[in-house]
């Protein structure tokens, strides 16, 4: 979803899939060659990465309809990474009223609880269409969840989770992102769903798929160095 289409309906049903096997077939689209520019951006200075891991960093918004379909995709692919490869996730906030969900991710994560809540949030968002959009009803739905009310509200509103949701927006400001779901390689690459598949007339599932083809071209790139 790109920063001016944040304002638009939400809705889209969760696409059930299968990615078993996407590392060769993104071995394999690679060998036909990706376009700088085109299928993903080189950024202009490289950022700095965690030592002895290729960072890939997923950038996306729990009211995102796009992350809602991304999500599967990325959760199987995730699940066969080479060792020397890493995949954060790091939530957005392009407008100000979107800083619930971004300061909930971070408190989660604090908590210890954001992998095992996310599925449950983008649900309630995207098919029950309860956007939780405030403190309150974020809290009150968590709490549904077995989350203690109190803990989350003082990890919501910790000195931590602001320097959290800071760093995130300067990270997203430094990889020039302009919507989401977006993949950052390597401190060195940005790539999305939308770059990697133009203007082809494709299901989101096609989408999310290309968009992982093209990060595993370029976490290649990025071990070879070039």
């Amino acid at each position: 979803m790109k920063r001016r289409d944040f304002s638009a309906q939400l809705g889209l049903g969760a696409l059930a899939v299968g990615v078993a096997g996407l590392g060769a077939s993104g071995q394999a689209r690679a060998q036909g060659g990706f376009v700088e520019g085109q299928q993903y951006i080189r950024l202009g200075a490289p950022l700095p990465t965690p030592a002895g891991k290729i960072e890939v960093v997923e950038f996306f918004w729990y009211g995102c309809p796009h992350c809602f379909s991304f999500e599967p995709v990325i959760g199987s692919w995730a699940q066969h990474l080479a060792p020397d490869v890493s995949l954060r996730r790091v939530h957005v906030a392009f407008r100000e009223n979107l800083k619930v969900h971004q300061r909930t991710f971070f408190a989660l994560e604090a908590l210890g609880r954001e992998t095992e809540l996310r599925p449950r949030i983008f649900n309630q968002i995207h098919r029950e269409h309860d956007y939780l959009d405030s403190e309150e009803s974020m809290t009150a739905f968590l709490a549904k969840q077995g989350l203690d009310p109190v803990k989350f509200k003082e990890a919501y509103n910790s000195f931590g989770v602001a320097n959290k949701c800071t760093q995130a927006d300067k990270l997203s400001e430094d990889y020039h992102i302009d919507g989401v779901p977006s993949l950052g390689i390597g401190g060195r690459f940005l790539t999305s769903p939308a770059k990697a598949s133009g203007m082809a007339r494709i299901s989101e599932q096609e989408m999310g798929v290309r968009a992982l083809a093209v990060a595993d071209y370029l976490i290649q790139r990025v071990r070879k160095g070039v």
